[in-house]
C-alpha cells in the first residue's frame, strides 16, 4: 500500500476529524494546479472521492459542474485507513451521502457538528497501537514503528488526530530517562 505524503496526510487526517469527512478546505496555501495535482493522486488512489456538493448544509465546493452544482469531496475508507483511523462509522456517513437527497430538513449548526461514536475493530493496526498505550509502561514511537510497521509520522498522525482527537482518549507523554517520549493511557481508559 501506497503511505500518504505529509500534504495527503495533512488532509485526510483533517478531514477525518470533521463531520461527514469533509476534505476541504485544503490547507492554507494548497492552491491552483499543486492542489489538482495532490487531488488527483488522492483520487486515483482511491483516499477521496468526489460527491454532490450539498450547498444549502453550506459545504464547500471542489469545482463546478457546469450545471448550477458543484461538487465537494469526501475521505473514503481507504483514505482513512491509509492514516490508521477506522473507517467503520465514516462508510455508514458517506453511504448516505452517496444517496441523492430528497427533500431533507434544514440542519441546525449544533447537528452537524454532533461527534459520530466510532468504533475499532480488534486485530487492526490502530487497536494494536490502542493495546500498546494502555500498557503500564506505554510505548514510544519506535516501538509502535516497529509493531505496526507504519513511518513514525504516521504513528503521530494517528496518536494526534485518530486518537486524540477523533476518539478523545486522554493520551499522556512523559521523557523517560533511556527511553525517550513514552505515551500511555491512563488506566482505566
Amino acid at each position: 500500500m501506497t503511505t500518504p505524503s505529509d500534504t495527503q496526510t495533512l488532509i485526510l487526517s483533517r478531514a477525518a476529524t470533521r463531520p461527514g469527512n469533509l476534505a476541504l478546505p485544503l490547507p492554507d496555501g494548497l492552491v491552483g494546479a499543486a492542489a489538482k495535482m495532490v487531488v488527483g493522486k488522492m483520487i486515483a488512489r482511491g483516499w477521496l472521492e468526489e460527491v454532490e456538493a450539498n450547498l444549502r448544509r453550506g459545504e464547500p465546493m471542489w469545482r463546478e459542474t457546469g450545471d448550477g452544482h458543484g461538487t465537494t469531496l469526501i475521505v473514503t475508507e481507504a483514505g482513512l485507513e491509509a492514516i490508521g483511523i477506522e473507517p467503520l462509522a465514516a462508510s455508514a456517513v458517506a453511504s448516505v451521502r452517496r444517496a441523492k437527497p430528497r427533500a431533507e430538513p434544514v440542519q441546525t449548526p449544533d447537528d452537524t457538528d454532533t461527534a459520530k461514536p466510532v468504533a475499532i475493530r480488534a486485530g487492526t493496526k490502530q487497536a494494536q497501537v490502542i493495546a500498546m498505550l494502555q500498557r503500564p509502561e506505554g510505548a514510544t514511537v519506535a516501538e509502535m514503528v516497529a509493531a505496526t510497521g507504519w513511518l513514525a509520522h504516521t504513528v503521530r498522525v494517528c496518536i494526534s488526530g485518530a486518537l486524540k482527537k477523533k476518539l478523545s482518549l486522554p493520551i499522556a507523554a512523559e521523557k523517560v530517562e533511556g527511553r525517550g517520549m513514552v505515551y500511555r493511557l491512563p488506566e482505566g481508559s
